[in-house]
């Protein structure tokens, strides 16, 4: 950030329990076990593309207050300082009691330099939740948050965004008014706290979330009643967006196909045969934050007092026959696969100069650049490359065959840094809690939007629902399969968007067993297979016994394994596990139990979603997410969820922040209309 005269700087001078399954899901099938085949759904947070596999799993209990950047502790690079939350009340003190025996240059000095510190930590946090250094974001342009783009009012205007959104920050839980946003930023900048303030609460970026004191304000009968708005699907998005529209102003009412809220986060409460009490939370869908730093969940976290398990770095690797692989060949494999996807990045560059539109499935050219180069000859190294590119599929669910080479790390620039971490009990717990007190019709399969200049009109379960607007938040795979009909139908360009964008699988099985055999030092460990056609077959083993309350393993299946896995029967699939896990337990003289209790996910076949989540194919680019959450009807239709998210796809937090975006969005539109009747 460019250093600012203290003259021109605003803030230089100080003024004075579980609902039932699904009706769509199978019955449970019973073998020696429990296994129950679930078509639950399945959104599970994929670790960032293009990292090490050894990514952190679950290290010690956090407090959830203490682990976000633009929370207490600031961490924006690991070689960073750790900034007090008082940091503004002490520079405040310390210009009204500066001590007189100081010189006037010397307590000028220390005034620039506590100052310009301020400044730098409250940019991080903003840089955290998403917003650029020096300029505006789309949002902010077009909300006009100042007269004229660059300049002193917008490098004014920045900082005082800055500093509302770190003050909150730094105190969640309390709802941060228009007024004590002014506490600190001299008088004369008042239309830039009017401006950023009101464009921070608008968009949610202050003052949302579970906190008592925000619930209070959020849910307030409000007599200024703007519209009505029907709310397609209570997941992450439809929920997020209710409750910024009702504090907006808006009447909303929201149908739900499922007969529970959440959509493709899901938790699954796993219990002893004799169901004498649960023992067990698994996560079936959504299940890791993927980068606490800024992350809105986080946030939420802090608010209901969750604790945070840090994911951690070790993941031991066995070959089929339940030997543990070489460190050294391990080491050596890995190398040579993150040279490869080098290789693949330097050459769509390339490409992408001289060719505009080339692309080819990132599988077609990793398999070029080995072959060139002889990576993976020996057949345990090429099975430990294999293992990689399962990660990578699991990462995109994907196929490798099918992922843009031009633009599958797409959303990299835009990564949410800090830890990955759980949530103990499940995320669910995030769902009910934005679910209460919100009007929501559960068992409502919307089968058809009618949109003109009179309104909207829902037809669903037999009913049909009228109202201002409608923001549609179904998964994308909904969308493909053509399960709502939009009359009109939509516009040409979103419909080869939904089309070109892709829309993947990962399923899981869990299992509860009734003691941890697997020993407490590991929290991750994978499994090798010789068939690369199966290599997503049970590749990653997570250990949920430090968060979800019992001794649970979750394996997932990735890549056309995952495809495959649907045709199976849940006590093949139960197995065939435990034949992997006896492979490796085994021969070190530990006996593997039967599990309690199993479940497999089935989200390919589940009809309220036909898959897990987004992710770029050939021929899309990040570019048709933007085109999927445009509104359609002159302001009538409108579209959120993880798919519509070019910056956070594929991630819970991605979903919930597309659910604020239209919120604020709607509310653009709302009044647009108001003005011109």
């Amino acid at each position: 950030m460019e250093p600012q005269d203290l003259s021109d700087n605003p803030t230089a001078a100080v003024s004075g329990e579980s609902t039932p399954e699904n009706q769509s899901s199978p019955p449970e099938t019973t073998l020696e076990v429990r296994v129950s085949d679930s078509q639950l759904d399945e959104t599970s947070e994929p670790p960032p593309k293009k990292r090490r596999r050894r990514k952190k799993q679950f290290p010690e209990m956090i407090s959830s207050a203490a682990a976000v950047t633009g929370l207490r502790i600031l961490r924006p690079h690991p070689k960073s300082n750790i900034y007090s939350e008082k940091i503004m009340d002490d520079i405040i003190g310390m210009q009204i009691n500066d001590s007189p025996a100081l010189s006037k240059t010397h307590r000028r000095r220390r005034r620039i330099a506590d100052l310009a510190k301020e400044v730098d930590v409250e940019a991080l946090v903003a840089i955290s939740v998403g917003f650029p250094v020096d300029s505006l974001t789309e949002e902010e342009i077009e909300a006009n948050v100042v007269t004229a783009i660059g300049g002193a009012e917008q490098a004014n205007y920045i900082v005082v965004r800055n500093h509302i959104l770190a003050r909150w920050r730094w105190s969640v839980s309390t709802w941060l008014t228009r007024d004590h946003a002014m506490e600190s930023i001299r008088s004369e900048h008042r239309n830039s706290v009017n401006s950023a303030y009101s464009f921070l609460l608008e968009h949610g970026y202050i003052n949302f979330g579970l906190a008592p004191a925000i619930r209070e304000v959020q849910l307030k009968p409000n007599d200024s009643l703007k519209a009505s708005v029907i709310i397609v699907g209570a997941g992450l998005a439809g929920l997020a967006a209710a409750r910024q529209l009702i504090f907006l102003g808006f009447k909303v009412l929201i149908l739900e196909g499922r007969n529970r809220p959440g959509g493709r986060v899901r938790t699954r409460k796993m219990k002893r045969m004799d169901g004498c009490g649960v023992i067990a939370a698994a996560d079936l869908g959504g299940s890791v934050l993927t980068g606490i730093n800024g992350n809105p969940l986080g946030v939420l976290a802090r608010q209901l007092g969750f604790p945070l398990h840090k994911v951690r770095d070790i993941c031991p690797l066995y070959l089929p026959d339940g030997r543990m692989v070489n460190s050294e060949i391990d080491s050596r494999v890995e190398t040579s696969f993150n040279r490869l996807l080098d290789r693949v990045c330097k050459l769509r560059q390339a490409m992408m100069e001289e060719v505009k539109s080339a692309d080819v499935s990132l599988g077609t050219a990793l398999e070029a650049f080995r072959r060139v180069y002889k990576v993976a000859e020996d057949p345990q190294e090429r099975m430990l490359l294999n293992w990689h590119l399962a990660n990578l599929e699991y990462a995109n669910a994907s196929l490798m065959s099918d992922l843009s080479m031009a633009y599958w790390d797409q959303d990299d620039p835009y990564e949410m840094g800090g830890d990955h971490c759980f949530i103990p009990g499940g995320n669910e717990r995030f769902v009910r809690a934005l679910a209460e007190d919100l009007p929501i019709f559960y068992s409502q399969t919307v089968e058809s939007v009618r949109y003109g200049a009179d309104g909207v009109a829902v037809h669903a379960g037999g009913q049909e629902f009228r109202g201002d607007m409608v923001l549609c938040t179904v998964p994308l795979g909904v969308l493909k399969k053509g399960m709502i009909d939009f009359l009109p139908q939509l516009p040409q360009r979103k419909r080869d968007a939904i089309q070109r964008i892709g829309f993947g699988l990962l399923n899981k099985v869990a299992m509860l067993f009734p003691y941890d055999f697997w020993g407490g030092e590991i929290d991750t460990f994978g499994h090798l297979t010789e068939e690369s056609t199966m290599r997503g077959e049970f590749f990653l083993f997570y250990s949920y016994s430090s968060v979800s309350g019992g001794p649970l393993l979750v394996a997932l299946v990735a890549g056309e394994a995952a495809i495959n896995f649907e045709m199976m029967s849940p006590v093949e699939a139960v197995r065939r596990v435990l034949d992997i896990l006896k492979g490796i337990f085994n021969p070190k003289g530990i006996a593997v139990p039967d599990p309690i209790q199993v479940v497999c996910t089935r989200w390919g076949k589940d009809r309220f979603t036909y898959g897990s989540y987004s992710y770029v194919a050939i021929g899309s680019s990040g570019d048709d997410y933007d085109i999927l959450a445009e509104s359609v009807g002159d302001g009538r239709v409108f579209f959120a969820g993880e798919a519509t998210n070019k910056q956070y796809p594929a991630t819970m937090h991605g979903a919930f922040l597309s659910g604020m975006r239209e919120a604020a969005n709607i509310l653009r539109v709302a009044n647009r209309r108001s003005l011109l009747c």
